[in-house]
């Protein structure tokens, strides 16, 4: 039914109001609705929202979007976990009416005795107002009042103190036939919901030795190198007891040898189920030290909940009713055809409900009790969906700092229908975006469902090598950490990616020697001493991340044109503090690129016509830039640029004018492209080298060339007019392939025979 005002189309709102919006402590939350009214007296709208106390928050008033369109827009900030309600109220606002229709007037040439009904309304309205505005406002708006009723003053002089007070009198207005809309809810978790960086290992494998399992305390040894690396949330696969019926061999063999350790994903054996710890891990009290050493290096644990069992898990034998008979009278395995599981019975939700629900309610409030606060959740969408809600809503009853993500590569609804549910975080199809054209159309559908699902984007898990990764070299794994990194949030990466394993099996798209089936311990020392380990690049990538509060939301991701759809150009900017990251990356793992950009600058924080300095995050180089800037990428330098945005001073010295070059294209390309114009001298940062990081001398011309972001940083010789020439070309007609210098470290993996074109 509509009120007195129409209000219409409220966001945040999912389903109708069916399920809460989400949102984190502290995050800038929109609220936006369509209101109107009859006529042309002004119309006004606010936000009324109620934290879990159940107290109100501030006065929160909406300003009007584009014109004509009668939207209304609003930020609001939660400041704690739990359930809050936010309502729309529109409302007459007698003072903007009184304001537009006096200010016309005035205009048009009415005096005084013209005007004499809309000098008595304002003085009501300015009466109305007294009781409303701050105690320390009240003397001016009486002085106001006090103006306008005297006859005695010319009509300027009367009206202007009243028309004065338009931004006080915005803030604290005076509200007439006040229509409150339809109230919804907002779940609030903490700030990890939204933005965390995931590492997975298995900790069987870190320690292993002559084909023995490592424990929770050689796992322990690894803990300051994930730390190292700036990951905040250490993901484990299940660490239950692993089922011996059927179970596999490596690389996923119908039969185990002897030696054979089996899927952790087999929970359950004669040692106990999903309530158990493996006996080759260690005991409950091992893990919770290992809880506490993590939480030391700053990093949360984060276990695997596996709804599943194997032939031999207590579940089978004390309740054979909670799984799906055959015809033969024997147990479902599970199948996804055509692949199949025989080392896994799915459970049955339909058979004994209540009691399969009673059941994995208390093994997850076990762990809760154990130190755990985050669940990756394997292949929700195979378990009924009003399951998930109730089990959600009743762990958060009793924790509501409890996180789920859920692992699920499905159909598009049904993925959205998890986050709607109550999932925190979803994996997503990100794995398999590998264009930039792709890349920026997926973004942004995320971006526009972010009030209900929250991507964590995953370059590799233990089950997804990519082609990309198998077949692009080095290059690509800095690429891929690039684009999950800074496009996402929350991003993960599974162990072994920071050492470029790339080796497939052969016909499947994951890993050949699965460390699903097998121990794979790791020399990950000699690695980065030997230069063999993407783990400073990592580290580099996550500390960016912290250190830019943009880089914390997903609601401001957003794309800017760039003449080469071999890249992407994205920013984020956080207007409360400023905070502006930009981003250009490259898709080509193999040839060096080109790019001329056409930034939104009013998305920065800029007019159009603004210059500003830009800081290479990867390189240690900074640049002026402005609306239209030139970039090259070398991959095999760095195939990005993570440009950190810093605000434009006043010169203390008059400086040369810098000139914009002409937009670029392959066979015209200046030999110092800088990612714009010509570079400015490095901004001042702790330990940043002023020559342009990582950059070497060149014996026969004495130039600093730069080895990170592959633009050449050169000296202070001025730069020649006119066109260039142009790069060195293949005898078919494309541009030869730029090679670092031999001394230029590439921050990876040296070529071999292994990786293929």
């Amino acid at each position: 039914m509509t009120g007195r005002f129409p209000i219409e189309d409220v966001s945040p709102v999912v389903s109708c109001g069916r399920y809460p919006a989400k949102a984190v402590v502290d995050e800038p939350v929109p609220v936006s609705a369509r209101a109107y009214r009859e006529g042309h007296d002004a119309l006004g709208c606010n936000v009324v929202w109620s934290g879990p106390d159940g107290e109100q928050r501030p006065f929160t008033r909406m300003r009007p979007g584009e014109p004509g369109q009668d939207r209304w827009h609003a930020t609001i900030r939660p400041d704690a976990v739990g359930s809050w309600t936010f309502s729309v109220e529109a409302f007459g606002d007698p003072y903007l009416t009184w304001q537009n229709a006096v200010t016309k007037k005035i205009a048009a040439g009415q005096g005084p005795e013209d005007l004499a009904n809309d000098l008595a309304e304002g003085a009501r309205v300015l009466a109305a107002a007294r009781e409303l505005v701050p105690a320390a406002d009240r003397a001016r708006l009486a002085d106001a009042l006090t103006a306008l009723v005297d006859t005695g003053l010319p009509l300027p002089q009367r009206v202007d103190p009243a028309l004065a007070l338009a931004d006080l009198l915005w803030e604290h207005p005076v509200r007439e036939l006040v229509t409150a809309g339809e109230a919804y809810t907002l779940w609030v978790d903490r700030k990890r919901a939204l933005f965390s960086a995931w590492y997975e290992f298995f900790p069987r494998s870190e320690g292993a030795a002559g084909g023995r399992s490592g424990t929770f305390a050689t796992a322990t040894e690894r803990l300051p190198g994930v730390a190292a690396m700036g990951f905040d949330v250490l993901y484990l696969p299940p660490i239950h007891p692993i089922g011996r019926v059927n179970r596999k061999g490596r690389n996923n063999a119908l039969t185990a040898g002897p030696t054979d350790v089996g899927s952790p994903w087999a929970i359950g054996a004669a040692e106990g189920g999903h309530d158990t710890i493996h006996p080759d891990l260690g005991t409950p009290a091992d893990f919770r030290a290992f809880i506490e050493a993590a939480a030391a290096q700053g990093l949360e644990v984060a276990m695997d909940l596996a709804l599943q069992c194997a032939p031999d898990h207590p579940w089978v034998t004390e309740h054979p009713e909670w799984f799906t008979t055959r015809a033969d009278g024997s147990i479902a395995y599970a199948e996804n055809p055509p692949k199949k599981y025989q080392d896994i019975y799915p459970v049955n939700f339909d058979n004994d409900s209540e009691g399969i629900r009673a059941e994995v309610l208390r093994v997850v409030l076990h762990w809760v009790g154990e130190g755990i606060r985050i669940f990756r959740v394997d292949n929700p969408h195979t378990k009924p969906f009003d399951f998930w809600h109730w089990l959600i809503a009743e762990v958060k009853a009793v924790d509501p700092d409890v996180l789920f993500l859920a692992e699920a590569f499905t159909r598009p609804a049904i993925m959205h229908g998890l986050g709607k549910i109550g999932f925190t975080q979803s994996y997503t199809y990100f794995t398999w975006r590998t264009t930039a054209a792709q890349m920026r159309e997926y973004c942004e559908e995320l971006v526009a469902s972010a009030d209900h699902m929250r991507p964590n984007f995953w370059p590799n898990t233990p089950d997804i090598l990519h082609s990309s990764l198998q077949h692009g070299g080095p290059p690509m794994f800095k690429i891929r950490a690039v684009l999950a990194a800074l496009l996402s949030p929350s991003w993960g990466l599974y162990a072994g990616y920071e050492l470029f394993e790339h080796v497939a099996r052969p016909g499947a798209e994951e890993y050949l020697d699965n460390e699903k089936y097998e121990l794979r311990p790791r020399d990950w020392a000699a690695a980065e001493a030997q230069g063999r380990s993407l783990a400073p690049f990592l580290a580099t990538l996550n500390r960016v991340r912290r250190d830019n509060p943009a880089l914390h939301q997903l609601r401001n991701l957003r794309f800017h044109e760039i003449d080469n759809p071999a890249l992407l150009c994205w920013s984020k900017h956080d207007p409360e503090t400023g905070n502006t990251v930009i981003v250009i990356c490259s898709f080509d793992s193999r040839e060096v690129q080109w790019g001329n950009t056409t930034l939104d600058m009013p998305e920065l924080g800029f007019d159009w016509h603004e210059r500003f300095t830009v800081y290479d995050e990867l390189t240690g180089t900074s640049y002026d830039w402005g609306q239209r800037n030139a970039v090259r990428l070398d991959p095999y330098l760095q195939p990005a640029h993570v440009l950190t945005v810093r605000r434009p001073v006043a010169p203390s010295v008059p400086t040369s004018a810098v000139v914009e070059p002409a937009d670029l294209t392959v066979t015209d390309v200046p030999d110092d492209l800088s990612g714009g114009t010509a570079p400015t001298t490095p901004a001042p940062t702790a330990g940043a080298d002023t020559t342009g990081a990582g950059s070497t001398a060149d014996a026969s011309t004495g130039a600093g060339l730069t080895t990170g972001a592959g633009t050449a940083a050169r000296s202070s010789a001025p730069r020649p007019s006119g066109p260039r020439p142009a790069p060195p070309r293949s005898a078919g007609g494309r541009s030869a392939k730029p090679r670092p210098p031999a001394s230029a470290p590439t921050d990876a993996a040296p070529k071999d025979d292994r990786w293929t074109s």
